[in-house]
């Protein structure tokens, strides 16, 4: 896929945060979306004790959810772990990974923190901001912020906040189960981020784009 952003990969962590905050001028938070055909999801696991990345990206069609096209890409792991910069210890992967496919999504669904990241700069703004594509972050769990307990409903969900700011929602995706926690990544608002989180799930609780990512990026069947 086109970019529309290079950066160096090799960088240290100051250099990253640095990146980080330069690269988050560009993040839109309002909706900018073409017709939506096709959704992917991405996902990253590890191999060789994280020596090698494993990027998965599965392309389904929408609103159907049928799997159109998948991709799984191993590469050397280049940057260490270090919580808040895990978009630079994945990324390269999962942009070979999206190199591959001949079916290109109209929006992402990351496995991973939109702008509910401490510098508002997770793994799906710079996804998004890097090929200017539409990009939601969809975590199974909390970076930062609180929030209250959302009603225990499919599609109910309470703002989660951050220094006053409404970063993401914790998303209610299946009644009695933990919610998801949904933020905007580039060019989708909350409200669309949760609508279309909400019209990628079926009966799991995390959408069905995460769902087919996952198990090849871990090689595991069920979630």
């Amino acid at each position: 896929m086109q970019r529309t952003i290079e950066h160096a990969w090799n960088l240290r962590p100051t250099e990253a945060i640095a990146l980080q905050k330069t690269l988050r001028q560009r993040v839109e938070r309002s909706d900018r979306l073409p017709a939506i055909r096709h959704v992917a999801g991405v996902d990253v696991g590890f191999e060789d004790n994280g020596r090698t990345t494993r990027a998965a990206v599965a392309v389904l069609s929408f609103p159907d959810l049928t799997l159109v096209e998948s991709a799984l890409v191993r590469r050397p792991t280049s940057f260490p772990y270090v919580p808040g910069l895990l978009s630079f210890r994945e990324l390269p992967a999962v942009l070979e990974a999206l190199d591959t496919l001949k079916t290109l999504p109209d929006v992402v669904l990351c496995d991973g923190q939109g702008i509910a990241h401490p510098r508002r700069f997770g793994i799906a703004c710079h996804l998004g901001v890097l090929l200017d594509l539409p990009a939601i972050g969809v975590a199974k769990s909390r970076l930062i912020g609180a929030h209250a307990e959302p009603p225990d409903e499919k599609g109910g969900w309470a703002p989660l906040l951050d220094k006053g700011e409404t970063v993401g929602a914790a998303l209610r995706t299946r009644v009695g189960v933990k919610p998801i926690y949904v933020s905007p990544g580039h060019r989708v608002s909350l409200a669309t981020a949760i609508a279309l989180t909400l019209a990628c799930t079926t009966r799991y609780r995390l959408p069905e784009t995460t769902r087919h990512a996952h198990r090849l990026a871990s090689l595991e069947k069920d979630l």
